[in-house]
């Protein structure tokens, strides 16, 4: 364990959250080991601000749910504690140590093709550090004696700038495919390379991310695209072979025609760029971007069979999104708006008189014209239409929001078979 002195690193106690101090002197008051850990560290030491603090500790879920009254334990697969001071939520989680898979209770489960469903063995420190994912994120700072334990080189990798998964780096893809969407989001997140043989191993064992529940997916899309690094995620997930198992039809698009090419990078751009702006960026968005090169191809699909236009892309937009929702659980608050932007492609080029004026009173309008922008962004020529489009707005000003019934919430139904509640007495 290489243990570096206050006088030696930038960490100060200043930049971190009161709430993670008050965590880690109530733990180390109880005689229980706690430390800052994880990205925390690793953007103090390079002068950034971060804004979660997680806690490393030997201490049980139980022990820390019992020291602390505003916290509660949660999860299955890995066991961690949330404790909660105002709106700030710092994760505490126990020290991880080794397993062996001939151990039948020891809280470890892995699934016949190595990928880890339940990892509840607790540990001691240098046990927990060799645990985690990459070098980057296993570095630890002690509130009490501020110092920095770097168990795993994190620190040579921060000054070579570059990413690298902790142990062999197959096998640590293999107990969690996730990991490889990780080791790239980090990479662009922090404008690293990836290490030469963190990388070779994520083009073979890519195809192990079908084998990720939908619903884990979509949090991780959200991570991947709505953090401020899109573009540069983007590349490196086409770079090595991910975006393929995630949007299967759009990436074979995007590999055989330039313009798909540039729309996926401009979509990236504009949502980064929103970011960066404060502005607000929504996955429906951006979904429907990454998804429309697979929908214009079904459309013109079902058109070819002799479907007009307007049926074709409803048709498209239905088959494409069922299709996406078997790997990415897309939450129909996102689907239905995605669907909105697409067949609102075909009612833009009516710019003309009151039909004009109702489109823009349209709730999807904005998300659509914006769409439209985009297109031509990427090169596609559209008439002109993000002119006019602009122009009208400019000429007509705000214009009313008119809500879709789609847009309405549903009334409540009573339950069959349920309890009414008893009349008052009279």
């Amino acid at each position: 364990m290489n243990v570096i002195p206050r006088d030696q690193h930038c960490v100060s106690r200043k930049d971190i959250s009161p709430g993670a101090l008050k965590v880690m002197a109530r733990l180390r008051d109880k005689e229980h080991q706690a430390y800052l850990v994880g990205g925390a560290v690793r953007d103090l030491l390079l002068g950034g601000h971060p804004k979660d603090f997680d806690i490393a500790t030997d201490a049980t879920p139980e022990e820390v749910h019992a020291l602390f009254g505003n916290s509660r334990i949660i999860g299955r697969r890995f066991r961690i504690v949330h404790v909660r001071f105002g709106r700030e939520v710092i994760e505490v989680t126990t020290f991880r140590g080794h397993h062996d898979d001939t151990e039948a209770t020891t809280g470890a489960k892995r699934s016949s093709r190595g990928l880890l469903l339940r990892d509840n063995v607790f540990g001691t420190l240098e046990e927990d550090a060799v645990r985690r994912d990459l070098t980057v994120n296993a570095l630890y700072y002690d509130s009490g004696s501020f110092e920095v334990f770097d168990q795993v080189g994190g620190l040579d990798d921060l000054e070579a700038r570059q990413v690298r998964v902790i142990g062999d780096p197959a096998t640590r893809y293999r107990e969690d495919p996730v990991r490889m969407l990780r080791c790239l989001r980090f990479a662009a997140k922090l404008g690293f390379n990836v290490e030469k043989s963190s990388g070779a191993a994520i083009p073979r064992l890519a195809a192990l991310l079908d084998d990720i529940p939908p619903a884990r997916l979509f949090d991780e899309f959200g991570k991947l695209f709505l953090t401020g690094n899109a573009q540069a995620t983007l590349r490196l997930l086409r770079e090595y072979r991910c975006f393929e198992h995630l949007f299967p039809d759009s990436a074979r698009l995007a590999d055989s025609d330039g313009f798909y090419d540039r729309l996926l990078d401009a979509a990236m751009g504009n949502t980064d760029q929103r970011i960066r702006q404060e502005k607000p960026v929504t996955p429906a968005f951006i979904l429907a971007a990454v998804l429309w090169p697979a929908v214009c191809e079904r459309r013109q699909q079902l058109e070819n069979q002799g479907e007009k236009p307007v049926p074709a892309m409803h048709g498209a937009g239905q088959e494409i999104v069922a299709q996406a929702c078997q790997r990415i659980a897309i939450p129909r608050r996102f689907s239905m708006p995605m669907r909105e932007i697409w067949e609102m492609q075909l009612r833009l080029p009516r710019t003309e008189g009151k039909r004009a004026i109702e489109l823009m009173s349209k709730r999807r309008f904005r998300a659509a014209y914006d769409f439209l922008l985009l297109r031509e962004q990427a090169g596609e020529d559209c008439s002109g239409l993000g002119a006019i489009w602009t122009r009208l707005q400019e000429e007509h000003g705000p214009i009313e929001i008119v809500d879709s019934p789609d847009d309405r919430r549903p009334p409540r139904r009573r339950r069959r078979g349920g309890r009414r509640r008893p009349a008052p007495p009279a």
